[in-house]
């Protein structure tokens, strides 16, 4: 019994010091977005309003771009379990086949989602400055996915410092450019809501340039001989990134879908009612962060574990990592249970908001730990490489229950945003019951 309790209490260390940096990083790469938004608020609603919608428009793309390559993260671990350090090596370059593949046709894509504005009928003086927005933030796509996947290789090797330091020093910098670009400051022209699309896209080259210098000049990847010539993409290592990472990019993608689909149908039931689920959905995404960094760490953990050549270990690891996720959101579930008010009351003065927001915050109490299970359980299944069945469960979860259930309490039945935030508990505590009861299936002994 005391060998276990030292056994559990180690690997729940060392998957917190993997995956606090990698916390810390999503929380700093999240603030880019805030910064934004206070900034093109302080600028105008015309401006705030374009950089919202031109966000919602752009946030799908971009989330299925980036989930698609953490794939690289279990297969890097899993070679590392291995010792196969050519074969990391390898993946590491044609991951970045992978990159130019994504942001290529993703690149035009952006330039041209002025056509989704017109057809969704958003108000005609918005479009331009939206659609300037996104033209902005598309020159910075490449750079992004860059990153994204150098920064998801590291991790995968259990490197996750060098991320949150890189996102600290973005972070400062996107305000300063961002002061410079929208409001004409050292010689550059005033660009407005537009210049934070310019100022978003320079930092990702930044975040790029300065991550694949470290990747390039760090002592412990010299093994991996990352940077080798290569003569082209190789499908075989490509497919594997295309065949755990795609899966895993619409998993993201509905999830992040069903959220925004649950925003709009706020804004059918009022002004306030929309403003108090902003703000309640706000708080929920920042809390989901902290799930979300530890189960990119539980992959890493699983992966590195199957790459040993032991399921018991993959299972015991992942099973800690999962109860760590559970753990954690029982206490933010506490905090939004006992604390409503004063969270609240960060974001709004507005007391009708307000009434409404910490009835939400209540709901999000609720289905804290069914996200901390899910995301939980879903890592360790990434770990495995096992991301088809899950997107079949996610799509099941989100499309088939919880965004059903909730249309049909909140709008049909007429019990309003409760009824809707129902709807998410329902899809997100039956993704978190299928992905658990996944991993305990695939991990036990016969």
């Amino acid at each position: 019994m005391k060998n276990s309790r030292i056994k559990i209490k180690e690997e729940g260390l060392k998957l917190m010091a993997i995956g606090s940096p990698i916390i810390a990083t999503q929380l700093m790469r999240m603030g880019l977005n805030f910064t934004d938004t206070v900034m093109a608020g302080n600028l105008s609603a015309l401006d705030l309003a374009a950089v919202a919608i031109g966000n919602a428009i752009y946030m799908p793309l971009g989330i299925f771009c980036m989930a698609t390559l953490i794939a690289i993260n279990p297969i890097v671990s899993q070679f590392l379990g291995a010792r196969k350090f050519y074969e990391i090596g390898k993946s590491a370059r044609q991951m970045f086949w992978l990159v130019m593949m994504l942001a290529i046709p993703c690149f035009f894509l952006i330039r041209n989602l002025d056509i989704v504005m017109i057809w969704v009928g958003v108000t005609e003086e918005i479009i331009p400055i939206a659609d300037g927005y996104l033209k902005a933030l598309s020159w910075g796509i490449l750079p992004l996915l860059a990153y994204a996947g150098v920064r998801y290789f590291s991790e995968g090797l259990s490197v996750t410092k060098p991320a949150m330091y890189i996102a600290a020093v973005s972070l400062v910098l996107n305000v300063g450019a961002n002061y410079v670009l929208m409001y004409g400051k050292l010689g550059f022209p005033q660009l407005g809501a537009i210049g934070t699309g310019y100022a978003t896209s320079l930092i990702n080259l930044f975040a790029a340039i300065v991550f694949i210098s470290f990747t390039a000049s760090f002592k412990p990847f010299k093994r991996f001989n990352i940077f080798a010539r290569t003569k082209g993409p190789e499908w075989k290592y490509i497919g594997e990134l295309i065949k755990v990472g795609v899966p895993n990019g619409i998993s993201s993608t509905m999830e992040v879908l069903l959220f925004a689909a649950v925003s709009l149908l706020m804004g059918t039931l009022s002004v306030k009612v929309a403003a108090a689920h902003q703000i309640a959905i706000n708080v929920a995404a920042t809390m989901f962060m902290i799930p979300f960094g530890l189960s990119i760490a539980i992959s890493q953990r699983v992966g590195f574990s199957i790459g040993q050549g032991s399921m018991e270990k993959a299972r015991f690891r992942g099973f800690i990592g999962i109860a760590i996720c559970a753990g954690v959101m029982s206490l933010t579930a506490l905090l939004l249970f006992l604390a409503p008010e004063f969270i609240i009351n960060i974001y709004t003065n507005d007391v009708e908001v307000a009434d409404v927001a910490v009835s939400l915050l209540f709901m999000a109490a609720i289905f804290q730990i069914s996200d901390g299970l899910q995301v939980g359980g879903f890592g360790a299944l990434r770990g495995l490489k096992d991301t088809r069945v899950p997107m079949i469960v996610n799509f099941i979860s989100y499309w088939l229950i919880g965004f059903p259930a909730g249309y049909f309490l909140g709008i049909s039945l007429g019990y309003g945003p409760e009824g809707l935030w129902i709807g998410l508990i329902c899809g997100l505590s039956v993704a978190a019951v299928l992905h658990n009861y996944r991993f305990n299936k695939l991990t036990k002994k016969n």
